[in-house]
């Protein structure tokens, strides 16, 4: 790719990841251009002919090749924003995504600005739900534990960067193993929901770049909610809320898995796109602070 401007470079980069069949080419075309060119978004649409340089073409072209092999914009620049916050990413943890943020909206719900509560993150992976709701809510405290050490580490990292490692605790366990019991006034948990059988027929991004670990369920998707629903009963104060991510046709089992454990007030919420995201109640309700989201 010769020495061109940013306009060029940015609609020739977005017919490249249209014709590799990428799904949002626009988007992804301007963030790698961004990156590589070291612009904002300010400068494309306010100085679309500042001259991006061979050494810069040669960055993006590269960056182009890795996307249009299906890669995430997530693992080329090792970034991702969410909710208000951008983390550091690798190929330990999971690439966070939008729909994930119905937890952290429903937390903020629960939980109101200037509240001091303790807060739980059963498979913490990058940090991404723990962080998000610790920096929207100076008061509270969190810990989050995971079975990964490198995924503990990105973790780590994404809370110093964040000016968020006095409140955020990080534990190498199984979910709430070793935990004490009703220590918590909020327990989350995005973990793997993905049936076994049809993880080879996810979307390349997430089938080959996101860790096996934080997306296998199980024959039915369901291992980690039957794992999780007695831990999380147990590790929650009365009144306590809990909330977990689940697949878009999962919701009856989930809530029947933690309405057995004795859970009420549960209910579905949905994401943005209107799908089922998160199943959510507490521990007697008498109390609850939970509010209809």
């Amino acid at each position: 790719m010769t020495s061109t401007t940013l306009v060029q470079a940015w609609t020739a980069a977005r017919d490249r990841l249209k014709a590799a069949g990428v799904d949002s080419p626009v988007i992804d075309a301007r963030l790698l251009l961004e990156a590589a060119a070291g612009a904002s978004r300010t400068d494309i649409i306010t100085d679309p002919h500042r001259r991006v340089t061979e050494e810069q073409a040669a960055v993006l072209d590269g960056y182009l090749e890795r996307r249009a092999r299906r890669e995430p914009v997530s693992r080329i620049l090792g970034r991702k924003g969410f909710w208000k916050i951008l983390l550091k990413v690798t190929a330990d943890v999971l690439s966070p995504r939008p729909d994930t943020e119905t937890l952290v909206d429903l937390a903020l719900r629960a939980f109101p600005e200037g509240q001091a509560f303790d807060m739980l993150d059963l498979g913490v992976g990058s940090g991404a739900v723990l962080l998000a709701v610790l920096a929207e809510r100076p008061a509270a405290r969190g810990l989050g534990t995971d079975v990964s050490d490198e995924a503990l580490a990105v973790a780590r990292e994404n809370a110093a960067n964040l000016g968020l490692a006095g409140r955020a605790a990080l534990l190498r366990t199984q979910w709430a193993r070793g935990l004490g019991d009703a220590t918590f006034d909020l327990v989350v948990s995005n973990p793997p929901y993905i049936p076994s059988p049809d993880i080879d027929r996810l979307d390349p991004e997430v089938r080959e770049h996101d860790p096996r670990l934080a997306l296998d369920g199980g024959p039915d998707g369901l291992d980690a909610y039957r794992a999780l629903a007695p831990e999380v009963w147990r590790v929650l104060r009365e009144g306590g809320v809990f909330a977990v991510e689940i697949g878009p046709d999962q919701a009856a089992a989930v809530t029947a898995l933690f309405s057995a454990e004795g859970f009420d007030a549960l209910q579905t919420v949905p994401d943005l796109a209107g799908r089922d995201r998160v199943v959510t109640g507490v521990k007697n309700s008498l109390g609850s602070r939970l509010a209809n989201p």
